[in-house]
């Protein structure tokens, strides 16, 4: 089902629906721009925002992006971690709301 490839049919996207394809586009240019934060960080944080949305198309460009931009192995790997932290974090305490108010 996923595979890079189909990445390039994009440009079918941008061929038939150009006006929003661009207006797709400009957050994202925008976003990444280096500023108050450098790029790197910005693509350290784009693994964990994939790992969290579980967009494996995402993860491979994004982790190509971060290693052209800088990025160390032991970065990529920290910025997975957190993601798992912040899953895990997510989870139990989504897991309060299951449990019955106690009785008084």
């Amino acid at each position: 089902m996923y595979d890079m490839k189909h990445l390039r049919r994009l440009a079918q996207l941008d061929h038939l629906a150009p006006e929003s394809f661009a207006a797709f586009k400009v957050p994202d240019d925008v976003a990444f721009k280096d500023g108050a934060i450098p790029r790197k960080y910005k693509e350290l944080m784009a693994i964990v925002a994939a790992q969290l949305t579980q967009c494996p198309y995402c993860l491979k460009v994004h982790a190509r992006l971060a290693r052209r931009h800088g990025a160390t192995e032991e970065e990529i790997g920290e910025a997975v971690m957190v993601a798992v932290a912040m899953a895990a974090g997510a989870a139990i305490t989504h897991g309060a709301h299951v449990l019955s108010e106690p009785k008084s």
